[in-house]
């Protein structure tokens, strides 16, 4: 049961909660043996350095690909900086003439802003639109690899705010064809939908373990290694993860990750189903309170547990967020200079100002119960109607749980 005192939590995109199993198989590398793993001229270092290759063989089986092929980072910013400044950057130093870099424009801001950065060393950063619902129209991808030459093609697998799936396989075989590396921040995918790095064509992919119940300060970089994808490193050291992540390893993140990966890889379809029975019964009883809610984004390409939702009457997502106080939500806006403005990825659907900012983000995950659902659908209802209230000037429902 959910104790009233406890906020109900529903923001599993911004991070999950870490899996009990993953803290018990974690604990050791902290107490009993808290040895750098680089330490191999002893016992102890020894036996970190063996728990962080078996947690690296966990991570790499999640997505199809060897251990030699996984880099560990700190966090999928990291590794999405190091796939697109790295790639590009080794590939300048080798002289080619390929200079144009493509994304989405409602890629995670790391990318666009990785992308961004590029353009001051003489690269060609290509933004493409998305259709209405957030998928890429894979014509548009053609096109603009067909118009110049293209070192480098970045994206997402998932969509951090509406959840979208995109069709990794069709953009990964554009980009072979036409000679550009494929790299996709798969952060919001991993342990939600399957991967699998040859199937898709994937030169580089990046991963968060806090977005699949692991903890935070990890994640890892796959580099495709037959035909072997170069990369220049981020920053200078001890010549660690290959050369390209210089830095003493975190023994027990590495393998808090690999235990997350391996529980993912395991349950991945049994949490798929239950997640989405819990996504659709929220919904169903939201549109009983509020008839004219709105489903951001494709429902037939998005992952189990997101619902981007945007609210009628005239509220602000805000609004709503302070009449609920007992829900953990997102607005899916940034706080730049005092004001909340909607997100870039809103604004790229296309979407009206007014609608963008009556959106929330609902992320159900693995720990949310059937109570909870029925409990935050309920209390949104009740906060949507007394933010309507509100804007109209007429006496205010109490709040209620």
């Amino acid at each position: 049961m959910t104790r009233p005192d406890r906020p109900i939590y529903l923001d599993n995109h911004a991070t999950t909660p870490l899996d009990p199993r993953v803290l018990a198989a974690m604990r050791p590398w902290w107490e009993a043996n808290f040895a750098n793993p680089a330490s191999v001229e002893h016992a102890m270092g020894r036996a970190a350095e063996d728990a962080v290759e078996s947690a690296r063989a966990h991570i790499a089986t999640l997505i199809g690909a060897d251990p030699s092929e996984i880099i560990l980072t700190s966090g999928a910013t990291e590794s999405n900086n190091l796939a697109i400044k790295g790639a590009s950057r080794f590939a300048a130093a080798q002289g080619t003439g390929r200079r144009r870099v493509v994304t989405l424009t409602t890629e995670h801001k790391c990318v666009l802003e990785s992308v961004r950065d590029l353009a001051a060393e003489g690269f060609e950063p290509v933004l493409l639109p998305v259709r209405p619902d957030g998928t890429l129209d894979l014509a548009t991808l053609e096109a603009a690899l067909a118009s110049a030459p293209t070192l480098l093609v970045s994206v997402m697998a998932v969509n951090n705010e509406i959840g979208t799936v995109h069709d990794l396989a069709a953009i990964g075989e554009a980009a072979k064809r036409h000679g550009a590396l494929f790299h996709t921040d798969a952060a919001q995918a991993a342990g939600r939908i399957p991967l699998d790095v040859g199937a898709i064509r994937a030169d580089l992919l990046s991963l968060s373990a806090h977005k699949l119940y692991g903890p935070k300060g990890i994640g890892a970089l796959y580099v495709r290694r037959r035909p072997r994808v170069r990369l220049a490193p981020l920053f200078s050291g001890g010549g660690q993860e290959r050369g390209l992540r210089s830095g003493t390893l975190a023994a027990p993140l590495a393998v808090g990750f690999g235990e997350a990966c391996r529980i993912a890889a395991d349950e991945l379809v049994l949490d798929a189903g239950r997640i989405a029975g819990q996504r659709d019964r929220f919904l169903a009883a939201l549109r009983a309170v509020v008839p004219d809610i709105e489903v951001n984004g494709t429902p037939a390409s998005r992952i189990p547990g997101n619902l981007s939702l945007a609210f009628p009457g005239g509220v602000t997502a805000q609004a709503l967020m302070d009449a609920a106080p007992g829900l953990c939500l997102s607005t899916g806006s940034a706080c730049s200079s005092a004001e909340v403005e909607p997100s870039h990825v809103l604004r790229a659907l296309g979407l009206p100002e007014a609608r963008a900012r009556a959106t929330l983000r609902v992320g159900i995950g693995r720990f949310t119960s059937p109570a909870e659902v029925d409990l935050a659908a309920a209390a949104l209802g009740v906060a949507w109607r007394r933010a309507v209230a509100e804007r109209s000037g007429a006496p205010a429902e109490p709040a209620g749980e």
